[in-house]
């Protein structure tokens, strides 16, 4: 009775706190992710595991790689003895002991095609994180000779990735010309074998390797042709609709580029910044091309007010007609639009400059001679009034001002200004804004998506718990896994 009362009277100390689960021990985790997702062929498991090495790949270290590549590959197998031997190797003092792991001890199933993909696609990424190109382009090369022969679809979502880590990697060794070949093989290949996602991973690095190298004729080609299907990942929809954007700005198809990279930039997420500003940038340019102005809040978005401030000047310049300060603009930033590849196209501007200017001096005098309108538009040719006569004709022409030219007496006269609410322009703006809303909620409503056959199966409580674990997880990793994908 005395010992229970002592007991009792003396505190109880604190259990000791969980330690954290080691990196190896979630490899685990994902490989017995991925074990069961292959085993019932649901390619939801495989995108889960895929999600959660996005997360995990920061806290990699190359003794928690080489740890893995042990447990998931057979020691006599040739993707082990591949993979291992590009590793870096480490002391063996550092070696990690997984003291972090449960009690309960994780095991799958060897000779899964999917656990190897899965091993090569991880040793990828890892190297390219340590900056290791040319080992990474050894591992690239090796996994995608694998996937050539194999033709499964819970495989199709590693090999999406794989295909883009591949091109990547070429990418920051300035050999993307190389594997142009390989990389229409292998759209061929997932459009035999009908893997819709691995057709758009590769069509939109098909259309990057040729832009690329400006080769947009070929890239139009390629577009046009390639098989039509529903959008499988937003990402890659996105990237398309950047790519096609550039497409069309090149051929002076300005409408439909407008449409295309302002639809890029509204559906990218919010993490994907780069990615923004780039789709922002050629936006800027196309609708100035097209004599809009883009309204100043587009230049003050959220960490792209820096970027945008060279075209933020440029579009100033536009705006006001100043071929003076545009030329001044062109060549103080000269390097940042080389490096943004829109040097050509702002090349295009000049005559914009000149319609603008030409339009705010009819609008300010009703009668003035041709070799004033050459001077305020500060032309700079052998033959000015000349050039200011044929300038004024061809806006005259094509609509932009509402003038006549008095060739006798070398005048140009404009015509007065009528109420623009009694032509039909207020209607027709209306229509196409209608239009544009009503597009984007078509895409809404077909951008949702629901389990299959949700509509005929009861739902049990522990498909219930995991859907809801599922969808946790996919919420808590989306940031990290878009701006990875960006």
């Amino acid at each position: 009775m005395t010992d229970v009362q002592m007991s009792d009277s003396e505190p109880q100390a604190a259990p000791p706190a969980a330690p954290a689960a080691s990196a190896l021990h979630h490899l685990k985790e994902i490989a017995s992710v991925i074990e069961a997702g292959s085993l019932s062929k649901e390619v939801r498991r495989i995108s889960r595991a895929v999600r959660l090495t996005v997360a995990l790949r920061r806290r990699l270290a190359a003794r928690d790689v080489s740890a893995f590549l042990a447990f998931a590959l057979p020691p006599s197998s040739e993707a082990y003895t591949r993979l291992t031997s590009l590793v870096p190797k480490e002391d063996d003092t550092e070696m990690d002991i997984d003291m972090a792991a449960p009690a309960t001890q994780i095991s799958i199933k060897h000779g899964l095609p999917e656990i190897e993909i899965y091993c090569y696609l991880l040793v990828l990424i890892f190297l390219i994180d340590q900056k290791k190109y040319d080992d990474a382009k050894a591992c690239a090369n090796a996994s995608i000779a694998r996937l050539k022969n194999l033709n499964r679809r819970t495989v199709d979502v590693l090999a999406s990735r794989l295909y883009f880590y591949y091109s990547y990697v070429h990418e920051l060794t300035n050999s993307l010309a190389e594997i142009r070949g390989n990389l229409l093989a292998l759209h061929r290949m997932a459009t035999l074998h009908r893997d819709e996602l691995g057709q758009e991973t590769l069509l939109n690095l098909l259309l990057r390797n040729y832009l690329h190298y400006n080769l947009y004729d070929q890239a139009e080609k390629l577009r046009s042709k390639a098989p039509r299907f529903e959008a499988h990942s937003n990402q890659q929809f996105c990237r398309y609709l950047f790519y096609l954007g550039k497409i069309r700005t090149i051929q002076l198809e300005y409408t439909d580029a407008k449409e295309s990279l302002l639809q890029a930039a509204r559906k990218a997420p919010i993490t994907a910044r780069g990615f923004r500003i780039q789709c922002n940038k050629w936006a800027i340019i196309v609708r100035l091309l097209l004599g809009e102005i883009p309204e100043r809040t587009v230049f003050m978005q959220k960490g792209m007010k820096e970027a945008l401030t060279p075209y933020f000047e440029l579009t100033n310049a536009v705006r006001i007609g100043d071929l003076e300060l545009f030329r001044a603009v062109a060549d103080k930033f000269a390097s940042t639009f080389s490096a943004d590849r829109t040097r050509n196209l702002i090349v295009r501007l000049r005559h914009n400059v000149i319609r603008t200017g030409l339009r705010n001096i009819s609008i300010s005098y009703s009668r003035i001679s041709l070799a004033d309108i050459a001077k305020k538009l500060r032309l700079d040719s052998d033959n000015p009034v000349a050039d200011a006569e044929s300038i004024v004709a061809k806006a005259i022409r094509d609509g932009a001002i509402d003038a006549t030219i008095d060739h006798a007496n070398g005048w140009m006269v404009s015509k007065e200004t009528g109420d623009v609410y009694s032509t039909n322009e207020p209607q027709i703006a209306f229509n196409s804004r209608i239009a544009f809303c009503l597009n984007m909620h078509n895409e809404a409503v077909k951008a949702m998506r629901f389990p299959p056959n949700s509509h005929k199966e009861k739902e049990s409580a522990e498909k219930r718990r995991e859907r809801l674990q599922q969808e946790e997880e996919l919420a808590k990793h989306m940031a990290e896994e878009d701006d990875d994908d960006f």
